[in-house]
């Protein structure tokens, strides 16, 4: 019998941080920037690679085709949460609608994050599974569906566009 268990979806932690923020290797201290730092996310999706597969066609062969590796293709992240204020009569949290804003207005330089997503064991402690993305950009940013009969939460979409997505291995 086995000791392998399936992982929870439910339980997991995103850190994203900003960039600029990372330790140099002669400094050796960090003092990250974090992005989404008034609540977690309730969901995320875009942990997704796929390889561009080249096909060719020999002369001759007509029982199968030739394929090469090609380059990888990224799927954006998604990141979906609930709208927060500081308080009942407080404004909404702009941050996430902010960075776009700012990147897309030509504020320089331009705001980039590191991404860690980690799946958590059962009692939200120890990472058992963790992706990490680099230099990651707002391409989108959604507000709430507003619907009055379904007394839902309102939620708040982002995508994350980036340069780089690796499940790291286990220390």
């Amino acid at each position: 019998m086995s000791d392998e268990f399936l992982l929870p979806a439910f339980s997991f932690r995103i850190t994203l941080t900003r960039v600029e923020d990372r330790p140099q290797p002669a400094e050796g201290k960090w003092n990250p920037s974090v992005l989404g730092t008034t609540g977690g996310f309730a969901e995320c999706g875009g942990l997704e690679l796929e390889a561009d597969v080249k096909e060719y066609l020999e002369g001759g062969r007509n029982d199968g085709v030739v394929r090469r590796v090609g380059r990888v293709k990224l799927s954006p992240i998604v990141l979906k949460r609930g709208m927060f204020a500081a308080h009942a009569r407080a404004n909404a949290n702009t941050e996430l609608w902010m960075w776009l804003t700012r990147m897309v207005s030509g504020e320089l330089p331009v705001t980039r994050y590191d991404g860690r997503i980690q799946i958590l064991n059962p009692h939200g402690q120890a990472p058992l599974a963790t992706w990490t993305f680099e230099r990651g950009l707002p391409q989108k940013v959604s507000g709430p569906t507003l619907n009055a009969k379904t007394g839902e939460i309102a939620l708040e979409e982002l995508h994350i566009v980036h340069e780089g997505l690796w499940m790291e291995l286990p220390q």
